[in-house]
């Protein structure tokens, strides 16, 4: 095997999408921070009881683990931030109030979980605790639209759902836990064979109501037959029920409010996330052209309990190489000033004083080519009476002939 070859879904950053990467990272993470979201920096590596203790079930097969040879307790590679910085919430810092926390950094999982996803995401992420109220769920709704709008991203649409739908449909049913994990199991899929097989011995009018939700996508509101009118029609017209559907207007009305930029709002009642995880209002973003859903997030309360510390909690994560892949036409490349390498003190406090006022100089290097991709070199530092110059190349080359 040759020695140059990458694990399959891993592959280098070249030089052009590093830098289209670095530029929305900073994007993104100056926009977390003028919403008050203070950065921190989980480790790579921690104690699988730790990183999993209260993930996602299916997080753990997307972990790599290893021995630690130190203590011999295994180790596990984080493939999703989120549960590092619950941890950081419940035990390091220990607020009582509102926490509002952003981070930023590689993910590792073992099988790449859409088509063309690598297994290195750069995931990025902001969550908010200690708030169980609507007022949250719209801060964190609002940041998202707003994460995207800032990596200048066209045409995406924003998909509501909510994690305790299905439970308050089959309230009173007494369905063990694994039947339940089944049944969001088979809409995630929108299978409706097995969605069918799952619902034997369930009233006949509730399992009618769960197979519905595979139809219940659209517009949320908006017209008589928008997906959330469509809900009311077709679903129980009990308490819990009523409370999850209102929940869903309420905050969409709120979000067209407080969204500068709002984006296609719809409703996906199918996408009923994690059983074991979410907890309450769910969404995700799409774009035309990707399979895959390229912002995730929802409620996911008390997540911080196996550390000592329930705590109410809501946010969102996007993968910033998919996201910087999707930002169309690729990034121009910048424009920069040629400048000759010599022994000469004059020449070097010319190009020092032009890199403090951001300039790129791109000085030559002796007895060597000049290959960029990042830099169109339209001007350059030249030599005249009056010192060292920047002239435009094309206007010096002419003067030269």
């Amino acid at each position: 095997m040759s020695a140059w070859l990458l694990p399959e879904s891993v592959a280098d950053v070249l030089p052009s999408e590093a830098r289209r990467i670095e530029e929305l990272r900073r994007a993104v993470l100056d926009r977390f921070r003028v919403y008050g979201y203070e950065m921190v920096m989980p480790p790579l590596l921690e104690y699988t009881e730790s990183l999993l203790g209260n993930a996602d079930p299916s997080l753990d097969l997307q972990t790599f683990k290893l021995l630690d040879q130190a203590s011999g307790r295994m180790l596990g590679l984080r493939a999703d931030t989120t549960p590092q910085v619950a941890r950081i919430d419940a035990h390091i810092l220990n607020r009582k109030g509102a926490t509002r926390l952003c981070y930023c950094g590689p993910v590792l999982h073992t099988q790449a979980r859409g088509l063309h996803n690598t297994r290195e995401p750069i995931q990025c992420g902001a969550e908010l605790y200690g708030c169980s109220g609507i007022e949250a769920d719209l801060e964190v709704l609002t940041l998202a639209v707003d994460t995207l709008v800032v990596s200048r991203l066209k045409g995406f649409r924003l998909a509501l759902s909510h994690a305790g739908l299905l439970a308050a449909i089959l309230k009173d049913q007494g369905l063990a836990a694994s039947q339940m994990r089944a049944l969001h199991q088979a809409l995630a899929q929108k299978d409706r064979v097995l969605l069918t097989e799952l619902l034997v011995g369930v009233a006949p009018q509730l399992a009618k109501s769960v197979i519905s939700l595979i139809d219940l996508y659209g517009p949320i509101t908006g017209t008589s037959q928008c997906a959330l009118a469509r809900a009311r029609s077709v679903l129980p017209k009990t308490q819990p029920v009523e409370s999850v559907l209102m929940q869903l207007e309420v905050l969409v009305s709120r979000l067209r409010d407080s969204a500068e930029h709002l984006p296609d709002l719809m409703l996906d009642l199918a996408d009923v996330a994690s059983f074991e995880y979410h907890s309450g209002v769910v969404f995700a973003a799409f774009v035309s052209g990707c399979p895959n859903a390229i912002l995730r997030g929802g409620r996911y309360d008390d997540v911080g309990a196996v550390y000592g510390r329930a705590r109410p909690a809501t946010g969102f994560s996007v993968d910033l190489r998919e996201l910087a892949s999707l930002q169309g036409a690729q990034a121009t490349a910048k424009s920069a000033i040629r400048a000759p390498w010599r022994h000469d003190t004059e020449l070097v406090k010319a190009v020092r004083a032009l890199r403090a006022r951001g300039e790129v100089v791109v000085q030559s290097l002796p007895n060597t080519e000049q290959e960029e991709e990042e830099f169109i070199c339209d001007r350059e530092l030249v030599h005249t009476g009056h010192g060292w110059q920047v002239q435009a190349i094309n206007a010096n080359q002419e003067s030269k002939e």
